[in-house]
């Protein structure tokens, strides 16, 4: 009998204790939850060759250059010690940011060539060791931050590691990069060397790298620069159960911080999951906190020749429709060597920022609408002290000039376009559908925002 009072006390135990993580993940999560668009650097010493190396265009992402280019280790730190970016103004940054909408930013602390944009007594391979440059950039970037109120977090690559020896490096074909003559023998090189092409990145164990490099730098991260909101861990090449729990252990430096679902799968599922360059569909989603990481053209650090960005309209109606399904946004720039965002995306920020100020608050804050998607647009929906306000995000105005609500319970208080505050007529048939009268010509083509003002609580789910 004593046993059995002993389980079922611990029983309890456990009971509370899960509902107290629980209920700490939920304010941990609500900031996050609030901001639902954030911004995303990437940036290294990959943005001085751009894309080119020796004289050739390099296939892929920015970022993977040495990776994809097999670019020799040496060949690699020579040329990164021309690093220089006295263009650099991180204030300017977090204001472009910040005018865009964005609540918070997470930069490149060490991307997957594992070079540091900080300085680190774990490896010399950073900004302040081995650049003309010599500065940490990631204190002055945390001073603006703060100063501008927006959330600051680290991008950190735990197991792949290019250049700091006993990283992971996962493979990639010659042919991905360029049309090597060598290249059946260097794809022989790296089957038989697990994605390694150079000898100098196997001269100590994994489990050293991650002593030595991935746990000080981590530390180093999570000590040196004030509060930190995110740690977005990537690509867990090679990782184990017991390196990704040495890693976990720093986060206690943090305690509100949140993490992806990079570190390690799927024993360290982080707070939220992170589709790349996506937009879950509905049938996706099971109720777990998501962000969708996108570029604005087709790389993440900086490309010289890569000019095929997508529109602002195109971008703002991504937002939406990640905000409509519960999501959060993080968009993508990629700063030159020089320290300077591209011309394009400062343009395209500035047209996010516009229609954010009228609109922004059709996303902060919002809850996944309860339609799903409409063909017309989509709906967000918020909770207020007399009932609930549905966002509704019109794409395609209606030749008709009305807009039908299906199943909609909630009587109407009111509803109005946030473009001028006009107040729009409504009326409801005896099925239920409430009909919205429109102007003739929408105030802004990229999406034009009806707010709905409707008494109670609106169900979860409403079928269309």
């Amino acid at each position: 009998m004593k046993r059995v009072v002993i389980a079922f006390m611990a029983i309890i135990v456990m009971s509370q204790v899960a509902i107290s993580q629980q209920l700490l993940k939920e304010q941990r999560m609500d900031w996050w939850r609030e901001a639902r668009f954030g911004m995303f650097i990437h940036w290294g010493v990959y943005a001085i060759p751009a894309g080119i190396w020796d004289g050739r265009q390099i296939g892929g992402i920015g970022e993977w250059i040495m990776n994809r280019g097999k670019i020799p280790v040496n060949d690699y730190q020579a040329m990164a010690r021309q690093f220089n970016p006295v263009k650099y103004d991180p204030d300017a940054w977090v204001r472009m940011a910040k005018d865009a909408g964005m609540k918070y930013i997470i930069i490149t602390s060490k991307h997957h060539d594992g070079f540091a944009l900080f300085e680190s007594e774990a490896s010399k391979w950073n900004v302040a060791d081995h650049t003309i440059y010599g500065k940490d950039l990631l204190k002055p970037l945390a001073e603006a931050c703060k100063k501008h109120g927006i959330k600051l977090g680290f991008y950190y690559s735990q197991a792949q590691d290019w250049v700091n020896p006993g990283g992971t490096a996962i493979r990639r074909l010659t042919k991905e990069g360029w049309a090597n003559p060598d290249s059946v023998i260097i794809d022989a090189y790296t089957k038989e060397h697990n994605g390694h092409w150079d000898w100098r990145q196997e001269t100590k164990t994994f489990e050293q790298y991650i002593d030595e490099v991935s746990v000080p730098q981590v530390r180093e991260l999570l000590t040196n620069y004030g509060d930190i909101a995110v740690l977005w861990w990537d690509t867990p090449s090679g990782m184990t159960d017991e390196a990704a729990t040495k890693l976990q252990a720093l986060l206690a430096l943090q305690p509100q911080i949140i993490t992806n679902d990079r570190l390690k799968r799927p024993n360290f599922p982080g707070d939220h999951k992170t589709p790349e360059q996506r937009i879950p569909n509905l049938a996706d989603l099971d109720g777990t906190d998501w962000e969708t990481c996108m570029t604005m053209n087709g790389t993440w650090g900086y490309k010289s020749y890569d000019l095929n960005y997508k529109s602002p309209q195109t971008l703002i109606r991504n937002l939406i429709d990640i905000a409509s399904k519960g999501g959060n946004f993080l968009l993508n720039v990629g700063p030159t060597a020089e320290g300077e965002f591209p011309q394009q995306s400062i343009d395209i920020l500035a047209e996010m920022g516009k229609w954010m100020k009228v609109n922004g608050e059709a996303i902060y804050g919002t809850k996944a609408g309860p339609w799903g998607l409409f063909s017309l647009g989509r709906c967000t929906r918020k909770d207020t002290r007399n009932g609930t306000s549905l966002y509704f995000s019109v794409f395609e105005w209606p030749s008709d000039g009305k807009i039908s609500v299906p199943g909609l319970k909630n009587g109407v208080i009111s509803a109005r376009l946030l473009a001028d505050g006009k107040r729009l007529r409504t009326t409801r048939s005896k099925d239920g559908v409430l009909t919205i009268s429109l102007p003739e010509i929408t105030p802004d083509p990229k999406a034009t925002v009806i707010r709905v003002d409707v008494r109670g609580k609106v169900a979860d789910k409403i079928p269309q």
